[in-house]
């Protein structure tokens, strides 16, 4: 595996949900030793995701939670054989990565800001890589 490469293992418990991974990160951060570069979180899967948002207030994964399957209900229209295409369109319309920056040994976030690994077609094992470039 190359350098500064790590990958991640979680297990999912809900149909649609937000998990707060920046203690992963910060374990990524911590043994690479990179003080200064970018991390690239990405997500593998196609009904998965990647995304920054607020971590102060829980009703706000309630609210994105509600505001996707407003947007995009699984509809009995869909052709998918899988039946789920809704969890297709949201982890594209969200994205498969984020990209972060690392300043001093410690990331550049926004006051409230926290990293989420999104969830469309749970319960499943899911994976995500981070990989650190120093810089």
């Amino acid at each position: 595996m190359s350098k500064n490469l790590y990958t991640f293992q979680i297990s999912t418990q809900e149909k649609q949900s937000f998990l707060n991974i920046d203690h992963y990160l910060e374990e990524a951060l911590q043994k690479s030793g990179v003080k200064d570069g970018i991390m690239v979180v990405y997500c593998p899967h196609t009904t998965a995701a990647i995304t920054i948002n607020e971590n102060a207030d829980p009703d706000v994964k309630t609210d994105l939670k509600f505001g996707m399957n407003e947007t995009f209900p699984n509809k009995p229209e869909y052709i998918h054989m899988e039946g789920n295409s809704d969890g297709h369109m949201k982890s594209s319309v969200v994205g498969a990565s984020e990209t972060l920056i690392i300043s001093d040994g410690h990331f550049i976030f926004g006051t409230w800001q926290s990293v989420y690994f999104c969830e469309f077609d749970g319960p499943r094992r899911r994976t995500f890589y981070v990989k650190i470039i120093e810089g």
